[in-house]
């Protein structure tokens, strides 16, 4: 099933801790159309901006899967709201930054230098930036190498 022109439901929800353990990672109709709104709003505009291919590593989760990788208890992976990812050739501030200064979003965390989180909810676009780094508990306020 397509959610927008360059992203399929089967790649968010894909989990290779979800099929290594058999665990049914399903979304029901509503985070479905959860799922084509964070396609929609943010994912669709840096595959356009960039024109690479946008690489999800961790989309929906299911409850029972987000518990499995001790994912927290109040993740919008969950709910679909929420999307880690790279796009190849692109450093990771640089993308995250990108975001920034161009799109909306809930949140946005520039996670361990590694990946970008982004989060889109429907009617609470908090623009917020984070950054999260080994050794240091928590976020850190704004988007930093």
């Amino acid at each position: 099933m397509n959610l927008s022109p360059h992203f399929t439901l089967a790649e968010m929800t894909a989990s290779q801790t979800a099929a290594r353990r058999d665990i049914p990672n399903d979304p029901p109709p509503a985070v479905i159309a959860n799922l084509r709104t964070l396609c929609i709003e943010v994912l669709e505009p840096v595959r356009t901006h960039f024109d690479r291919p946008v690489v999800v590593s961790s989309g929906y989760r299911s409850p029972i899967l987000n518990r499995a990788i001790g994912g927290s208890g109040s993740s919008q992976h969950c709910l679909g709201e929420a999307a880690d990812f790279t796009v190849p050739g692109v450093g990771v501030l640089d993308l995250a930054q990108w975001m920034q200064r161009n799109l909306n979003y809930d949140q946005l965390i520039y996670e361990y230098g590694r990946w970008v989180h982004v989060s889109y909810r429907h009617g609470r676009l908090r623009n917020m930036e984070l950054t999260a780094k080994y050794g240091v508990r928590g976020y850190l306020t704004g988007l930093r190498a």
